[in-house]
C-alpha cells in the first residue's frame, strides 16, 4: 500500500476514533457563570444612568454533550479531516502535530458554533501539547527550522488576531485570539505558505460562507461564530498553503 494512502487511512482512524470522545470532552467544560445586570452595569461608565440587560447565558455545555448523534457526527467529521490531513502530510512529524488534535478542534468547532465561545479549558492544554510536540519534533528530526517556524507562527497568528481584537473587540472574541495562536504553531511548523494561506483562508471562508448563511436566513449575520471557519482555513492551509505560496512567490 502506498505510504500516503496509509497515512490517510490511519489519520481517518485516529482522528475519527478520537472524535467519538467529543461529547465527553464538551461535557467536562466548566459552565459559564451568568453575569447579572448589576455586575454588568458596574463595569461600565458610572456616570451614565443606563439600565443594562444581562446577556443571556450560553447553551450549557452539558446539554451540548447530550445532543443526539453528536458522537457519530463528530466521528465522521474527524475521520474526513484526519484522512485529508494524513494524505497531505504523509508520514512526517507534522502528521503527529495535526492528526491527534483533530478531535479537540472538532470539539471547539461544535462548542463555538452553538455558544460563540472558545473555552480556555480546551485551548490552554492544546498549547501545552503543541509546544511539547514542536520541541520533541525538533529533537527527533534534528532540525530546528520547524521549531522556529512554529514560534513565528504563534507570534504572527496570535499577534495578528490580538491586534484585530484590540482595534475592534466587538468583531472578534479573545477566544479567537487564543485559537489563532494554537493554529499558528501547527501551521508555522509547515512553513510560511501554510501559515499565511491558512490564516487568510479563515477570513475568506468566514466572510463568504457567513454571508451565504445570513442571506439564506439560516443564521444571524452578527451571530456567526468565527472559530469553525478558522479551523477550516487552517486545514486549507495545510493542504494547499505551500503550493499557493510557491506560485505567488515564484510567479
Amino acid at each position: 500500500m502506498d505510504s500516503t494512502v496509509l497515512a490517510a487511512l490511519v489519520g481517518a482512524v485516529v482522528a475519527g476514533g478520537g472524535s467519538l470522545l467529543v461529547p465527553s470532552l464538551v461535557g467536562r467544560i466548566p459552565e459559564v457563570e451568568p453575569v447579572d445586570a448589576d455586575q454588568a452595569g458596574s463595569e461600565g461608565d458610572a456616570t451614565l444612568d443606563v439600565v443594562r440587560e444581562p446577556e443571556p447565558p450560553p447553551e450549557p455545555f452539558a446539554d451540548i454533550a447530550r445532543l443526539p448523534g453528536l458522537a457519530a457526527r463528530s466521528a465522521l467529521a474527524g475521520a474526513v479531516v484526519g484522512a485529508v490531513l494524513g494524505s497531505a502530510l504523509g508520514w512526517s512529524w507534522a502528521w503527529v502535530m495535526w492528526v491527534p488534535l483533530v478531535p479537540v478542534y472538532v470539539a471547539l468547532a461544535v462548542v463555538d458554533w452553538r455558544t460563540r465561545l472558545l473555552p480556555t479549558y480546551v485551548i490552554r492544554p492544546s498549547y501545552v501539547v503543541l509546544v511539547t510536540l514542536a520541541v520533541v519534533g525538533a529533537v527527533v528530526t534534528h532540525e530546528t527550522a520547524g521549531l522556529l517556524g512554529a514560534a513565528l507562527g504563534w507570534l504572527v497568528g496570535g499577534g495578528t488576531f490580538a491586534i484585530l481584537w484590540f482595534v475592534y473587540p466587538r468583531g472578534l472574541g479573545f477566544g479567537d485570539v487564543r485559537l489563532a495562536g494554537v493554529l499558528g504553531i501547527g501551521l508555522g511548523w509547515l512553513g510560511w505558505g501554510s501559515l499565511l494561506v491558512g490564516l487568510y483562508a479563515g477570513f475568506l471562508l468566514g466572510g463568504v460562507i457567513g454571508a451565504v448563511l445570513a442571506i439564506a436566513k439560516l443564521v444571524d449575520r452578527k451571530g456567526v461564530p468565527f472559530g469553525p471557519f478558522m479551523l477550516l482555513g487552517a486545514v486549507a492551509g495545510v493542504v494547499w498553503g505551500e503550493p499557493i505560496w510557491s506560485r505567488l512567490v515564484g510567479g
